[in-house]
């Protein structure tokens, strides 16, 4: 039999490229004909490379569920219900960390295996918090005036920003992207607004330059902040020895009445390329790496945050990571799914940014919409035009 070599491309965290090195490495053992090599890429070129121009380089692509209209309108990636069995997609299916494995059908085909999943969970030090005899925060004002002290982190790049105002459209009653023209009601887009400015003028203006991974990495080096409210989870800084400070994970708090935030779904998927030349041994791969078992276990184990739901209630998962996985699956379970429409990426890639520049340095919140919808005309038009 020939050697093959199958070349992945995924994201340059611990999370991102760790697990996929191990299971990797395992499946060598188990299938010695075939080498996995794995390439990875920063968050920011993760977001901004177009995953299609990748699909002639990698054989395994790490995407992001939004990319799947594009999978859809290329067909760059193979339709994966197409080539897995039945059984083994309704297992998967049965098994979905809220919308995770959901997230990647899309055009009747599956896309994506969901082989990490995530959503804006809340962290702290609970060694602050203790030493200073302050309470988790359990709801809106008591992060308002706990941020007021100087206390809170939180990430506030132009995609988290977006992302989070999808959460308090969603806390101040609709939505978004149910019509044509505008991406929220212009009453429910300016509460949105001023609920998110109360956070965002009490928190420090180093914030509006950090990603979850950079809240994650000051919070377990310094002892200058106690709490953050949302921020994609990563289950690595809840592992003894991965950071200098521990951190915790929690659910996110209620808003309003006793109603908790719906945070928006993030988390990976794996693909394999249209135009790889060894589908049989990518396939195979893909097929073990996220069953129930590899998921649990090498995966988890080794830095991942599986898409399996077998994984968030594993009793060792859980040990290892202080109960990370059982203490957030909740807002895992009701995580807000995305657009998937080919051409929506574009709305993401760049309307974060009016949110970013008002929520920084102040102005007209109604400016800030109407840049918006305008970007979002603009998406749709392109998914008319990509669509030709």
């Amino acid at each position: 039999m020939a050697n093959i070599t199958l070349k992945g491309i995924t994201w340059s965290h611990s999370r991102g490229i760790t697990p996929l090195l191990a299971a990797s490495q395992r499946f060598h053992e188990l299938f010695p004909h075939t080498e996995i090599v794995w390439e990875k890429r920063s968050l920011q070129h993760f977001a901004d490379y177009p995953l299609e121009k990748l699909t002639g380089l990698y054989d395994l692509l790490i995407i992001d569920h939004p990319w799947v209209g594009c999978a859809a309108a290329t067909e760059c990636v193979l339709p994966l219900d197409q080539h897995l069995s039945k059984t083994y997609l309704d297992e998967q299916a049965r098994n979905c960390v809220g919308l995770s494995h959901v997230s990647y059908y899309y055009k009747g085909h599956q896309w994506a295996l969901a082989i990490d999943a995530a959503t804006p969970v809340a962290s702290y030090r609970q060694d602050l918090l203790h030493a200073n005899d302050t309470p988790v925060p359990q709801s809106w004002q008591e992060v308002i005036a706990l941020a007021a002290k100087g206390k809170v982190a939180v990430p506030a790049i132009p995609i988290d920003l977006l992302m989070n105002f999808y959460t308090f459209c969603i806390a101040c009653g609709q939505e978004p992207f149910q019509q044509p023209d505008e991406v929220i009601d212009k009453a429910t887009g300016l509460q949105a607004l001023a609920v998110m400015r109360q956070l965002y003028a009490n928190i420090d203006p180093l914030f509006f330059t950090c990603n979850p991974i950079a809240v994650a990495e000051r919070m377990s080096r310094t002892n200058d902040y106690w709490y953050c409210p949302f921020a994609y989870g990563y289950s690595n800084y809840a592992r003894s020895g991965y950071g200098q400070h521990l951190l915790h994970y929690a659910d996110v708090v209620n808003f309003g009445l006793g109603q908790k935030l719906q945070t928006t779904l993030g988390g990976t998927g794996l693909a394999i390329s249209a135009s790889s030349v060894h589908h049989e041994a990518a396939l195979r791969f893909a097929e073990l790496l996220a069953s129930p078992t590899w998921q649990a276990g090498i995966y988890a184990q080794n830095g991942g945050q599986p898409g399996h739901l077998n994984a968030w209630v594993n009793d060792e998962a859980n040990r290892i990571t202080h109960r990370y996985f059982q203490h957030t699956l909740p807002a895992l379970q009701r995580a807000y799914m995305r657009p998937r429409y080919h051409g929506y990426l574009y709305f993401q890639d760049h309307a974060g940014d009016p949110l970013h520049q008002y929520l920084r340095d102040g102005g007209n919140p109604a400016s800030v919409l109407e840049a918006m919808n305008k970007l979002y005309r603009q998406s749709l038009a392109k998914k008319e035009t990509l669509a030709l």
